[in-house]
């Protein structure tokens, strides 16, 4: 890959996460002899809006992910299908990135306050979520491609054991590639002589410049080769159930899963799009005039927490799609005490099982 020595991170401290508050220097390493104005004058939103957006996200995510994990673990070791191990260490990942957004909530409001550890792990966390997520999403959509398009007649001898160790390779993986971040993310005043902290990669030398660019081109990679997977898997199993067709069961199941990834593409692909054209501009690969650069600043921000709203969805999802989870659900509460002493059992029936025709399976994905 090579170093980086024309870049000087001193000029933008906070490229990697937040880099609108800042001017990016050209080749030679200092800023343009062309001065663009970046400070951010989006107070409103990152003050007013947006803690009230992830407050929300906070308060939906943890309730749907945590009851999504529980009916899962619920339903005992022999009946966990194989996709449903996907889902567990999917639920996992989104709180994890749930569990990130109250220091963002906080620190764009006081700065950062909670010192330079849980700063270096904040990042290591958001990263690990991030990438996890999207690659489980790939590996599911691998899973029926297998299981559909090419109908592999030991498929169904699987244990969810072993996928539990794919998994497992996959957060190690993940956690490689997040860990570096402990290395070059400090608490640093916004501004000489401010009161104001952030938690941002700071430095000048070679290893933090060549950090910036893989850290960089990891995300990149983390988001769009899953994005490659998913589209290929999933084209061609619609292409096989169309030729083949199936029973319906199997359908609601494929749509499901279909629908799941084109929310998350349509949560993250807008922030990854935004973010590719914002690394090509750090290293001045394409040239964009200063008002560009502006609204670039503007839409990654902006696209980011639409991002973060992802982590909520897929309970809510699941909820209204997959039949077997409301099941699951009803049968969960259904040995609560408090349940049943306030509600009784054949309303709460009523309402987890009641579905469409189009819309029945046995499983979740």
């Amino acid at each position: 890959m090579g170093t980086m020595e024309d870049i000087n991170l001193t000029s933008f401290p906070n490229a990697l996460e937040e880099p609108w508050n800042y001017n990016y220097p050209n080749s030679s390493g200092w800023p343009s002899e062309t001065y663009c104005d970046r400070i951010s004058d989006m107070h409103l939103y990152e003050k007013v809006i947006l803690p009230i957006l992830y407050i929300l996200v906070l308060l939906v995510g943890l309730t749907g992910n945590g009851l999504m994990l529980a009916v899962l673990l619920s339903c005992g070791r022999g009946s966990v299908r194989i996709t449903e191990v996907y889902l567990m260490h999917l639920a996992l990942a989104d709180l994890l990135l749930l569990c990130t957004l109250p220091f963002i909530l906080i620190s764009n409001i006081q700065g950062w306050i909670f010192g330079s550890f849980l700063c270096k792990t904040h990042h290591v966390f958001r990263n690990l979520s991030c990438h996890c997520g999207s690659v489980l999403l790939a590996c599911i959509s691998f899973d029926r491609y297998i299981a559909i398009v090419h109908a592999v007649q030991h498929l169904g001898n699987r244990r969810p054991l072993s996928v539990h160790w794919i998994c497992a390779v996959v957060w190690l993986v993940c956690l490689a590639f997040s860990v570096p971040n402990t290395m070059f993310y400090y608490v640093k005043e916004e501004f000489p002589n401010s009161t104001f902290l952030m938690c941002e990669l700071f430095g000048s030398d070679d290893h933090t410049s060549n950090w910036l660019f893989a850290s960089r081109l990891i995300a990149h990679l983390c988001f769009f080769l899953p994005l490659v997977v998913m589209t290929y898997c999933y084209s061609a199993v619609v292409f096989t159930l169309c030729q083949r067709g199936t029973s319906r069961e199997k359908q609601g199941a494929i749509r499901l899963a279909m629908i799941i990834t084109i929310i998350f593409l349509f949560c993250w692909l807008p922030y990854n799009i935004s973010l590719v054209t914002e690394s090509l501009t750090i290293w001045n690969i394409i040239d964009l005039p200063c008002e560009a650069l502006k609204l670039l600043d503007k839409v990654v921000v902006v696209s980011e927490s639409i991002g973060y709203m992802h982590s909520c969805l897929n309970p809510i999802l699941y909820a209204f799609l997959a039949v077997k989870f409301r099941r699951d659900l009803l049968r969960m509460l259904s040995r609560s005490p408090w349940l049943k002493r306030h509600l009784e059992a054949d309303r709460i029936s009523s309402l987890f099982t009641s579905t469409r025709a189009t819309t029945t399976s046995n499983s979740y994905v």
